[in-house]
């Protein structure tokens, strides 16, 4: 053997293995407490694809997509997995954050009730009583579900609570129907109640805004965009993955969350929200990568119904997809 053969080989002893470097300690908040779409995250962490690209992930519950992007924001947080509409107003007021992935490019947001009280058109809402969260995602999108379908907020009752009092409230009667992601709240009523629900989307309305991304500080990405990279390499494979093995995701899920929601609601949960990975525009690719059109789209849709200001109609304001793999 060479000299430069022996040297090499002396080194690579001395350094031992790649996993000797120590990883890049990532946090990830959600948007909320775990359910069936958080699946791909406990997927990629358990089967190691984010070890695999130097990342030690710790993955935390959050309390609404506004709380999630204020903690990127503020640096408490590397990633945040949020709706992508609510981030547009946050941003437009100067937070320093952007979208480097949209997982869902369909929204997710509905008002779910129960079948028996037919809520199957815009107009069924009137008369009705209606539970919200005040700040979650699906509450920043109601006011633009309104004005897009002609109602009033005169012409229902609300009443307001966090998730869990939200479903209760419906699953009790207080209330007739909730607004919530079609992926989530649906199961949960439904495996508490063993009673079938309906969900009225509001991308089916004409209000299809791009809804769960994955938010960086942008500062991350000026000062880090290997990490950033890395981390949504792994996390594209992640929901890849998830998506052809759902049984093994929510596996995965009830694994390493110590309070899991039940086996079966993840499994709908997550099922349902593979529908929203893409759009026609980006049918066959690969998840996360988001189209111009769609992003355009749903920036006016949030200036004209969502409060948005003009000024903000930039749309490579509040996303990327240079750090795709």
């Amino acid at each position: 053997m060479s000299k430069k053969l022996l040297c090499a080989a002396a080194l690579v002893a001395a350094l031992g293995a790649p996993s000797a470097f120590a990883a890049d300690k990532v946090k990830l908040m959600l948007n909320w407490y775990v359910t069936g779409t958080h699946a791909p995250f406990y997927y990629g962490k358990d089967k190691g694809y984010f070890e695999k690209e130097g990342i030690d992930l710790e993955i935390q519950e959050g309390r609404g997509s506004g709380p999630t992007i204020q903690a990127v924001a503020a640096n408490n947080v590397t990633f945040g997995f949020a709706d992508i509409g609510t981030m547009m107003k946050i941003t437009a007021k100067g937070a320093p954050v952007k979208a480097v992935g949209v997982a869902y490019q369909k929204n997710p947001t509905a008002l779910i009730a129960f079948s028996d009280k037919k809520i199957v058109k815009p107009s069924d809402v009137k008369g009705k009583t209606v539970a919200v969260t005040p700040g979650d995602a699906p509450s920043q999108l109601w006011p633009v579900f309104l004005k897009k379908v002609g109602l009033t907020e005169s012409d229902f009752k609300t009443v307001a609570g966090d998730a869990k009092t939200k479903v209760n409230a419906v699953a009790t009667g207080q209330a007739d129907m909730l607004i919530g992601f079609s992926t989530d709240q649906t199961n949960e009523l439904e495996y508490l109640t063993k009673k079938p629900t309906t969900a009225l989307l509001f991308a089916d309305n004409g209000i299809n805004v791009a809804s769960m991304s994955i938010i960086a500080n942008t500062e991350t990405l000026k000062s880090n965009p290997d990490l950033v990279r890395r981390f949504m390499r792994a996390l594209t494979v992640s929901f890849e993955e998830a998506a052809k093995n759902p049984d093994a995701a929510v596996a995965s899920t009830v694994k390493l969350v110590e309070k899991a929601p039940p086996r079966e609601s993840l499994l709908a949960g997550f099922k349902s929200s593979v529908d929203l990975f893409h759009t026609p525009d980006t049918a066959g690719q690969r998840p996360f990568r988001v189209s111009a059109k769609n992003m355009a789209d749903s920036t006016e849709m949030m200036i004209e119904y969502g409060g948005l200001d003009k000024a903000a109609n930039n749309p490579s304001m509040y996303y990327t997809n240079e750090y795709l793999p």
